[in-house]
Parts: C-alpha cells; sequence; structure tokens
C-alpha cells in the first residue's frame, strides 16, 4: 500500500484526475482519496516511482504521507 500526500488536491475533480491518472497506469488499482488529508492511498502491484509519477505529469506533485 502506498501513502502519497498531494497538496494540490483540493477538490472532487481534483480526485477524479488523480484516481484516473493512477487507473491509466493500473486499471485493478484501489484508489481512497482523503480531501481533507490532500491524501491518496493506494493498492496496486505498480512500482511507487511509477505512480508517483503519473501523478506528476497529471498536474499533482506528491509526496510520501
Amino acid at each position: 500500500m502506498l501513502k502519497l500526500k498531494v497538496p494540490k488536491m483540493t477538490c472532487g475533480h481534483c480526485a477524479s484526475t488523480v484516481t484516473t491518472a493512477i487507473k491509466t497506469v493500473d486499471d485493478d488499482a484501489n484508489v481512497e482519496i482523503d480531501l481533507t488529508q490532500q491524501q491518496v492511498t493506494i493498492e496496486s502491484n505498480t512500482d511507487a516511482a511509477a505512480l508517483s509519477a503519473v501523478l506528476v505529469e497529471a498536474g499533482y506533485p506528491n509526496e510520501p504521507a
């Protein structure tokens, strides 16, 4: 399980964009969004660096939570 802090994720549209970005690299990923904590929890077999990178590409810099 990977937890990332995503400071620019502030609304439902952001959460949708983050989820969609993750699903582009792992369609089977389980994605949980917590907007109040600006945190995303991802259950995936995909490399953590690849998941982080796809969020950066989508405009959402992140760091380990």
